[in-house]
């Protein structure tokens, strides 16, 4: 019995024992928390605010470059144009010598997804997700091969849908539509200052994986007018939004409140009615001196969190 007893001076020094180990896990457990880097978060009250590399043009465009644009700016979801990607999974360089086109379509017609998976990879694991894909791939002179490539890519970097530019001929919406559906990836196509309120109704009608990515800017140019009344008419079929600052009357692009572009009543439109396509920054405006593009993306993405905070 006396040796199941514990003295009070055991006791004592187990307990500052034990105390002391919980010291110790506790300040690992600090340090840990201070040197595990921070994601980024640009889900704003429910508002999925991205960018798409495009913006980034002005620098080196490499894909970890890209990634780490991502990081600095605090954004933590992409549209991302096919020159990084393809590279990276090593796709030929361009040849001025002719017969690029030829390769590169062969190219794509046997490119394994592997390394497109291990891209989505390090861009996830560093907090950053892919909803949309824009390769140039999509065209009129594209064979199917590469337009079954860029939906297979699309998927295996986690795309929700790819972009391209709409096509001014229906039968390459239609096109694209039938391929869409067979791969259950929308198409989100893209319009500058030619935009309309009808001017998608075409390729809607063709497919239900045909949609809009829609550039509030390049609609506000075009028509003169607010793009709100076509974003609640038209929500449903939206698969991402771009966001710039443009003028009326095919004006230029502006810094962000400068404009006639509506983005503070869009952004709070997407609030009010908890719309789930993400809001896309588009830097087009010319970069003042002294800054760079990350520095604009970071303007953008603070004036977005002002309305939307």
């Amino acid at each position: 019995m006396k040796n199941q007893t514990v003295s009070r001076r055991q006791f004592i020094g187990v307990g500052m024992l034990a105390a002391a180990g919980i010291a110790l896990t506790s300040k690992s457990s600090f340090a840990s928390s201070i040197l595990a880097p921070t994601k980024p978060n640009s889900m704003i009250n429910g508002v999925q605010i991205g960018v798409i590399t495009y913006s980034f043009r002005s620098m080196p465009g490499s894909a970890e470059q890209l990634l780490q644009y991502c990081l600095d700016c605090n954004i933590n979801a992409i549209e991302l144009m096919g020159d990084a990607a393809e590279a990276y999974a090593g796709a030929p360089k361009w040849d001025s010598n002719g017969g690029f086109a030829a390769k590169i379509a062969d190219w794509r017609a046997n490119a394994p997804m592997d390394k497109f998976i291990e891209l989505r990879k390090m861009y996830n694991d560093a907090g950053v997700n892919i909803y949309a894909w824009k390769p140039n791939a999509l065209g009129e002179k594209n064979i199917d091969a590469e337009i079954d490539y860029a939906f297979n890519a699309a998927n295996a970097l986690g795309c929700t849908h790819v972009t391209v530019e709409l096509p001014e001929d229906p039968e390459q919406t239609q096109r694209l539509g039938d391929k869409a559906a067979e791969h259950k990836i929308m198409v989100g196509y893209h319009a500058h200052a030619q935009a309309t309120p009808t001017l998608w109704d075409t390729a809607l009608a063709q497919s239900d994986y045909n949609g809009i990515n829609l550039d509030i800017g390049h609609y506000v140019a075009g028509t003169s007018s607010s793009p709100v009344d076509f974003i609640i008419k038209n929500h449903k079929k939206i698969v991402s939004m771009h966001i710039k600052d443009r003028k009326f009357k095919d004006g230029p692009n502006m810094p962000w409140g400068q404009g006639d572009t509506p983005i503070k009543e869009v952004l709070a439109l997407m609030k009010a009615k908890k719309y789930k396509f993400p809001a896309t920054i588009e830097l087009e405006y010319k970069i003042p001196a002294g800054s760079d593009a990350v520095k604009e993306v970071i303007k953008c993405r603070d004036y977005a969190q002002g309305v939307l905070a």
